[in-house]
């Protein structure tokens, strides 16, 4: 189902906006516990989540320039910025920096309270890292970014970042991450929000395995 600028989509963006947080985990730490329901025989990596659908291809909750797996019963919903127009009440909150919310996939089926939130891109901004700043830039109220290169579990280069985030409305600090790629159909963004950092830990292994099947779609 796509969500369409409007009531709706401000809503689950507003929300959205409230909830964010995320944060990765450090390359000398162990990992982080939670995630996606636990089980053998997954066809994934990582016991610590269980591949649900794919998403970004045709056909799919959410038509992207990328595809890769949500973890077992997360849901994905499309959101349509296209309509929207700059003075729309709770337009802006479509828009990050360089690019647009494009897909909402939810937590809360799974258990946990937050998002993986997908955004795109104008095709010829090739420059992930740079994207990817923009993206942070825009959010405000952000510290401790640590930039890093990586590469998808599909190949493709891109960009990653782990930093905190101040809510105004929890007045606390809270541990987020987010990572970007180049396509041939624009940069994509995928970010991991969160009510909490504890929230974060607990989805960690879903945004994983995002990034680790992550590939262009086609």
């Amino acid at each position: 189902m796509r969500v369409k600028v409007g009531v709706r989509a401000v809503a689950a963006v507003t929300l959205a906006a409230v909830l964010g947080g995320c944060a990765g985990q450090d390359a000398t730490s162990g990992p982080r516990p939670g995630g996606a329901k636990a089980g053998a025989g997954t066809g994934t990596k990582d016991p610590a989540v269980v591949s649900g659908a794919t998403i970004g291809a045709a056909g799919s909750p959410c038509a992207l320039p990328v595809r890769f797996d949500i973890a077992e019963d997360w849901t994905a919903e499309s959101v349509d910025a296209r309509g929207a127009q700059d003075d729309e009440p709770g337009a802006a909150l479509l828009r990050q920096g360089p690019v647009t919310a494009a897909c909402e996939i939810d937590a809360k089926p799974a258990g946990h309270i937050g998002f993986l939130r997908v955004w795109t891109g104008r095709a010829g901004d090739a420059d992930a890292h740079g994207v990817l700043r923009g993206f942070v830039a825009a959010q405000g109220h952000v510290g401790k970014e640590r930039y890093r290169a990586f590469t998808t579990g599909g190949g493709l280069r891109g960009a990653e970042v782990e930093y905190t985030s101040t809510s105004e409305l929890l007045d606390e600090a809270k541990r987020e991450c987010a990572f970007a790629v180049n396509t041939p159909g624009g940069p994509v963004v995928v970010h991991l929000g969160g009510l909490d950092s504890a929230e974060h830990d607990a989805m960690l292994p879903a945004y994983e395995l995002a990034k680790r099947t992550l590939k262009v779609a086609g």
